[in-house]
């Protein structure tokens, strides 16, 4: 209790009892965290108009459930030439998402990856 004082000063008690409380309050202080969930939606840059829109609609639910939304452009073989398709498709959405959405991270070219972060406004 008292390990400064003189005489010292002790109590005897329950371990168990005091690893138990202690176990409370770490639970206790845990509910109170809040986890910050990243969802990723992986694309290609020739990706086709429809499957496009349906995984930015995937996208858009992820960000109105509070989720930050990753998305990562994944290129292939000679696409590695043309990174301005990947480019001009990292564009198109953003603009898509930038109602519902603003940009944490842009846009670097990450060895055959592109990504970005979105976060919910």
């Amino acid at each position: 209790m008292g390990p400064n004082s003189k005489p010292p000063v002790c109590r005897i008690l329950d371990y168990g009892k005091i690893k138990y409380e202690e176990k409370k309050k770490q639970q206790q202080s845990k509910k109170k965290q809040h986890v910050i969930k990243v969802k990723e939606i992986r694309i290609r840059p020739r990706i086709d108009e429809h499957d496009l829109m349906t995984k930015l609609n995937h996208g858009r639910k992820f960000l109105l459930d509070g989720a930050k939304l990753k998305i990562t452009l994944m290129f292939r073989g000679r696409e590695m030439s043309r990174i301005d398709l990947g480019k001009v498709v990292m564009e198109r959405i953003i603009e898509e998402l930038s109602d519902v959405a603003e940009i944490e991270k842009d846009i670097p070219l990450e060895g055959r990856r592109m990504s970005i972060i979105l976060n919910a406004k």
